[in-house]
């Protein structure tokens, strides 16, 4: 636009900090896409029940839904010298504890010695008719090394403890994260006042809110 004298028209000078205003508001910007980032990241960190695993009849199953509860995680065996007293322990402690504050979580593996060299459907067979296992199951799989399923790599990695043999047990309190772990050579008997503790903890705090 002209003015009177025919020369172009001045801009304000007030616009002048606008020219910042761009800038600025990039920065905020990226800086509010970093705080959602590191947010999700806290969100997203991972435990125990933040992993998938397959059950012992082939699905695809959350670890998510024993949130809440107490986790005894072991790697079982049908044909190993701990497997009589390892089942017949782990299925009168969930009887005693279990289900819905605490829950023995079994999964197969034949890595230590090819005692577990059975289907699924044996495996289940096996553990439900011989023992009366009623924990939950899941298909038999790798606890250690590189084939190792992601949930037992968090088990391995909270822990610093890494299964050598058959009937590991890993306990996993009500938020996902690993207690502690033991080997084979020590019984469930040994381990139960552990577990006890933390269900009494769920129980408490339960009552509690009510």
């Amino acid at each position: 636009m002209l003015d009177p004298e025919g020369s172009v028209e001045h801009q304000p000078a007030s616009s002048f900090p606008k020219v910042l205003l761009v800038p600025l508001a990039m920065l905020l910007a990226i800086a509010a896409l970093l705080l959602l980032a590191f947010s999700a990241t806290r969100q997203k960190e991972p435990d125990f029940y933040t992993f998938k695993v397959v059950n012992i009849r082939g699905k695809l199953v959350s670890l998510e839904k024993y949130r809440g509860s107490v986790s005894l995680v072991v790697n079982v065996a049908s044909e190993c010298g701990y497997t009589d007293s390892h089942y017949k322990a782990l299925q009168q402690l969930q009887r005693d504890l279990g289900p819905y504050h605490f829950n023995v979580l079994a999964f197969p593996c034949n890595q230590f010695g090819q005692q577990e060299p059975d289907t699924n459907k044996e495996i289940e067979s096996f553990a439900r008719k011989t023992y009366g296992a009623s924990f939950p199951m899941f298909s038999k799989i790798t606890v250690s090394g590189a084939g190792a399923i992601p949930a037992f790599k968090y088990l391995i990695e909270s822990t610093g403890e890494e299964p050598t043999w058959n009937f590991w047990k890993y306990l996993v309190d009500p938020n996902g994260k690993v207690v502690k772990a033991w080997d084979s050579t020590v019984s469930v008997e040994e381990i139960r006042p552990h577990v006890t503790e933390l269900v009494r903890k769920i129980i408490l705090k339960k009552k509690d809110e009510l």
